[in-house]
């Protein structure tokens, strides 16, 4: 717009000049130089009025925006002051409720350091005199001494049978119990695995339960299945000490297969009194490698999916570290049906929790010895202080197992462990057997001793037998 009305100006004053020669040489008879002299000055101080005019007009509009400028300057400052002492009054206001919590806070926080130190040195104190007195400490504590929720937690149906309990297993400490001590002195190993083959038919592999409880509160939030082998002569024999000749004599699958269908009724008649409380089944890496049983446990844990919350499959860490194709395929497998996994007899703590959780394990069981044993935790990739942290963060939780004195627990708390398995809780104790009525599977041919039914017909004969 500006520029037209320039332009306009322009073709005026060229106009006037014009006219004002041409009136000089026709009117006036002025000679065409005079004329044309005459209209060019006209022109000229026509143009130099002009930017004279605009001039003093642009100067005046400059003015008028330096004075709103300097105006709106000095309002922003007023503003900026204004704010900067409300700033300053906060921040007294906040620093004078700081150093009064403070005050208040570090009285309370020196109390609790104090009772922390008290409580540290009645542990040790406590674990000197089971010392001096010459008490094995791996030996269950009196009935008064187990809390109260473990009991609360276990259905009636599912306590063990006092006549039941041996005490030869009950006098051994957690330590002796996976030591791998022989029970099989003077026998060969094909006597051996007829031995194991035998009491399977004979269903004389009994179910055992651990708890596995929250630290510090010790209420029961697991258990794990623990499998015992009945001599005739009544003896108990642990897991550890025949699972290496059952397994090379192909005696696993038969007896993950009875194992498995226990824990499932075990799992629901758990359900009936608490939905909180989970059960943790030990399976055999050869159980994921048996074709013909693999493709009947997936059916069945197909079929009993619904329990997937409550029922996690538990390997070893030396097995997991052996896994080929095959075996995580299988993993795969169960993962996709919901069921979690869970590793124990951890040996090393060098762990990677994320392929672990990217396989589906939700729990990694550690015992307690390994975790606060600084020498051992030197030498592996992760601080055992840093490792509930680290599995948390991949949604794995910490178990510290094998736990049998209270100094132990005082300090797994010190390394953020929540969950403890061990005989200081509760040594494991036989499942009633009314509990497990119509559980065990019918004996094999002795023709072909690993021939067995499938899991679906189990079911469906104990079901008939209900």
């Amino acid at each position: 717009m500006l520029r037209l009305s320039a332009i306009f100006i322009s073709i005026c004053m060229v106009l006037i000049a014009g006219s004002l020669g041409v009136l000089l040489y026709f009117g006036l008879k002025v000679d065409p130089r005079t004329a044309a002299i005459v209209a060019l000055a006209a022109l000229v101080a026509m143009a130099i009025y002009n930017m004279v005019d605009n001039r003093l007009r642009d100067r005046g509009v400059l003015g008028d925006q330096i004075a709103d400028l300097s105006r709106g300057t000095a309002d922003l400052s007023r503003q900026m002051a204004e704010m900067s002492r409300r700033i300053a009054a906060v921040e007294s206001r906040v620093e004078q409720t700081v150093s009064r919590a403070r005050g208040a806070v570090d009285p309370i926080a020196a109390e609790i350091g104090e009772l922390g130190g008290l409580m540290r040195q009645l542990a040790e104190t406590v674990a000197a005199h089971e010392a001096m007195l010459g008490a094995p400490t791996g030996l269950p504590q009196p009935a008064t001494a187990a809390p109260a929720s473990v009991e609360d937690a276990v259905p009636s149906r599912l306590e063990p049978e006092p006549e039941q309990v041996p005490q030869a297993p009950l006098a051994l400490s957690e330590t002796d119990a996976v030591s791998g001590v022989s029970r099989f002195k003077g026998m060969s190993r094909e006597q051996i695995s007829a031995m194991i083959a035998q009491a399977a038919d004979a269903n004389r592999i009994d179910l055992y339960l651990q708890p596995v409880v929250t630290l510090p509160q010790r209420k029961v939030r697991f258990y794990e299945a623990l499998s015992r082998l009945r001599t005739e002569d009544g003896e108990i024999i642990p897991a550890v000490d025949f699972v290496d000749i059952a397994e090379s004599a192909g005696l696993m699958p038969k007896i993950d297969n009875m194992l498995v269908f226990r824990c499932v009724q075990v799992v629901r008649r758990l359900q009936l009194k608490s939905r909180d409380v989970g059960l943790f089944c030990n399976v055999n890496a050869t159980t994921l490698t048996d074709g013909l049983y693999f493709k009947q446990f997936l059916e069945f844990m197909e079929a009993n999916k619904a329990l997937a919350g409550s029922l996690t499959f538990e390997f070893t860490q030396a097995a997991y570290r052996s896994f080929g194709p095959i075996e995580f395929e299988s993993l795969a497998a169960l993962a996709d049906t919901g069921f979690r996994f869970s590793m124990d007899h951890v040996t090393d703590l060098r762990i990677e929790p994320k392929e672990l959780a990217d396989r589906s394990f939700r729990f990694v069981k550690v015992p307690a010895s390994l975790l606060l044993n600084r020498a051992a935790a030197a030498q592996s990739d992760i601080h055992a202080e840093d490792l509930a942290d680290l599995l948390a963060r991949n949604g794995i939780d910490l178990i510290g197992e094998r736990i049998e004195n209270e100094s132990t627990v005082v300090d797994l708390l010190d390394y953020d462990v929540r969950f403890g398995q061990g005989f200081l809780f509760s040594p494991p104790r036989p499942v009633r057997a009314e509990a497990l009525q119509g559980a065990a599977p019918p004996p094999a041919s002795p023709a072909n001793p690993a021939a067995t039914k499938t899991l679906s017909e189990y079911l469906a004969a104990s079901a008939s037998s209900g």
